[in-house]
């Protein structure tokens, strides 16, 4: 279905669009490969690959109506193009790089078109997810839910942030991962003010918050959530901050609905924060779309023009982050329905002190 709408796009019989990039490969294929390319018109998808792949890719490719064996891209796509009557091929702009379009179209008699034009149709297409692809962000979800509740039970005082993160990461790839979102944020006391702080040697103690930003990965669709926790025991100062943020987040969530604006949405999260009095310590959009990759369109700011969709799949994730001293930030992820959204994460959200 996803290579149809690609193909609904192409009304043009001689207009083609050439995909390259390894993340809209296996959108548009169902394939995950490390090499390879797509093309596709109003009527036709072909799918070259090489000899490591050529099997599996005849088996798995069930959306493409053609599976070739290809050697360059310039000499695979010089006798198709000529045979589809192509004369014009849109390139992803924001993904193909200059060397791979120059090979690509020298001595080709065709136009390239190389603005936004695919970009934005392909951006159009997976902004607006299915059931199935839902049913593949949930169970990457599950394990990143089961993963919290083991962690909750391994951390200690005197672990290092990088032990933290490295058990997070075997848990999850034991536990039916086929990879992880991104590179895990596992950071405590005062690195937990930084957004996107690396775990490092240093030991958790008594007093400390622990952020943990973390997702892992099924069918090629991506999850992510952040907890911050506790160690030992939250300070007043603590809790206020973190119930600030929690009262933030829910703030977000009443805003979410069809029709709504992503920067209306950001703007309700954002208000309570700046309403508690720490709105210079917010300074990154409120969230962003996930899917094959762990940021997609919509992104949800105070720049965002885009209005929600049923189908739009975003995270909501407000922050406090105080320089010197902590910080503290919650993601769920949201699945815009008809009438409203639905909460695809299912970790408690209330602030917990663990023993440590």
């Amino acid at each position: 279905m996803n290579t149809q709408k690609l193909k609904d796009f192409l009304k043009d019989k001689d207009f083609a669009a050439l995909i390259v990039s390894e993340e809209n490969r296996r959108y548009f294929t169902s394939f995950p490969s490390t090499d390879g390319f797509l093309l596709v018109t109003g009527e036709k998808s072909i799918f070259f690959t090489d000899s490591r792949y050529i099997e599996a890719a005849e088996a798995q490719c069930r959306e493409c109506d053609e599976v070739l064996l290809f050697n360059t891209l310039k000499k695979s796509i010089a006798p198709v193009i000529e045979r589809l009557g192509v004369k014009k091929i849109a390139v992803e702009a924001g993904r193909m790089t200059l060397a791979q379009l120059a090979m690509t179209a020298s001595g080709l008699d065709v136009e390239f078109v190389t603005d936004s034009t695919l970009d934005n149709a392909v951006d159009s297409i997976r902004i607006v997810k299915n059931e199935e692809e839902i049913d593949l962000v949930i169970k990457a979800q599950r394990i990143a839910e089961k993963a919290f509740e083991h962690m909750l039970r391994f951390i200690k005082c005197g672990m290092t942030e990088r032990e933290i993160g490295l058990e997070l990461d075997y848990f999850m790839l034991r536990n039916s991962a086929e990879a992880l979102s991104f590179e895990t944020i596992a950071v405590s006391g005062e690195k937990t003010s930084m957004p996107h702080g690396v775990p490092g040697d240093r030991k958790i103690k008594a007093g400390d918050f622990i952020t943990l930003d973390y997702g892992a990965v099924v069918g090629g669709y991506h999850s992510d959530m952040t907890r911050t926790i506790a160690v030992g025991f939250a300070t007043d100062e603590m809790r206020s901050v973190y119930e600030t943020v929690l009262k933030a987040q829910n703030a977000g969530f009443a805003a979410m609905r069809p029709g709504a604006a992503c920067s209306d949405v950001d703007k309700a999260a954002r208000d309570v924060i700046k309403d508690a009095g720490f709105g210079k310590y917010f300074g990154h959009g409120l969230g962003h779309g996930v899917g094959v990759e762990i940021h997609e369109e919509p992104r949800v700011s105070p720049a965002g023009k885009k209005i929600l969709e049923p189908g739009y799949l975003i995270t909501n994730e407000p922050g406090i982050y105080i320089p010197g001293k902590f910080g503290v930030r919650i993601e769920d992820m949201a699945f815009i329905t008809p009438d409203g959204y639905r909460n695809l994460t299912e970790c408690p959200k209330e602030l917990i002190i663990i023993d440590g």
